[in-house]
């Protein structure tokens, strides 16, 4: 889907998840968002109503290709674990930190 995302949309998409779903039998559908270009708070509500839908059919969404503007706006509305992303955030062996997490050093803390 491009352009913005509305709740209008949803009975379409809903369909369209219950299809592959059904046809796949797969308990994960990865739907990529790259190409939304409205990014707000009908848009993370679709996705919430979405991944609801998805529950209820025995499955869930999983997002590929947001852009880190619809990531944050998830993770302010408490959504990031409820709509997670296909994408690690960031991989420990790399010393990367997941969002909102931030190494801290004690004053009294040697040097190692």
């Amino acid at each position: 889907m491009e352009g913005p995302l509305a709740l209008a949309d949803l009975p379409r998409l809903c369909e369209r998840l219950h299809a592959i779903s059904t046809a796949t039998g797969s308990d994960e559908v990865v739907c990529d968002v790259g190409a939304v270009t409205a990014i707000d708070a009908r848009t993370v509500d679709a996705l919430a109503r979405l991944q609801l839908t998805a529950r209820r059919l025995g499955c869930r969404i999983r997002l590929r290709g947001e852009p880190p503007a619809l990531r944050d706006l998830l993770a302010f509305f408490g959504l990031s674990d409820a709509v997670p992303s296909v994408e690690p955030v960031g991989q420990p062996e790399q010393r990367e930190h997941p969002r909102g997490v931030e190494e801290r050093v004690e004053a009294d803390d040697p040097p190692v």
